[in-house]
């Protein structure tokens, strides 16, 4: 017996319906409002859960492995081209780095590599700004998040009959 999902826009409900044979014409009108005709929905059959929380605690979040693996051999030659007596490179090669890869690094931060590519000190910067840099989330991402005014879907867990 198979089992479709309908869709009232009315009252933001998706309802099951089972029914004897294959009936792909039939709409049924919503069991709350009574007097609303569904609109036929494509069902999900496999979801994914905790993506959004996972993906939010993921320093790359985003960024495929293959990407991600070709970045950093790039970033590895360049390195070790500049060697570690340069802190000027060793600050472009990372702000490269979080340009080339997507990764978005806090306010504090580009700061302090802006500070040691003009020629300051890393260990000054790092003393001026250490109480920010450690206030901030490193790989927070900046974008501003949006309440929708859309309210999430009500799913009905009542089997009715198509």
């Amino acid at each position: 017996m198979p089992i479709y999902e309908f869709y009232c826009k009315r009252c933001n409900t998706l309802y099951n319906f089972f029914s004897i044979k294959v009936n792909t014409s039939k709409i049924p009108l919503c069991p709350r409002c009574k007097n609303v005709r569904l609109a036929r929905k494509m069902s999900v059959f496999a979801a994914l859960t905790g993506a959004e929380n996972e993906q939010d605690s993921r320093p790359f979040n985003g960024l495929g492995e293959t990407r991600m693996t070709e970045k950093l051999a790039g970033i590895v030659a360049d390195a070790e081209k500049i060697g570690g007596d340069d802190p000027r490179a060793a600050a472009q090669l990372m702000r490269k780095f979080t340009e080339s890869t997507g990764m978005k690094m806090g306010d504090s931060f580009h700061e302090a590599l802006r500070r040691i590519e003009r020629g300051e000190e890393p260990e000054k910067v790092e003393e001026d700004m250490a109480d920010a840099l450690m206030r901030e989330e490193p790989f927070a991402d900046k974008k501003k998040t949006r309440k929708s005014s859309v309210a999430k879907m009500i799913i009905d867990e009542t089997l009715y009959e198509l």
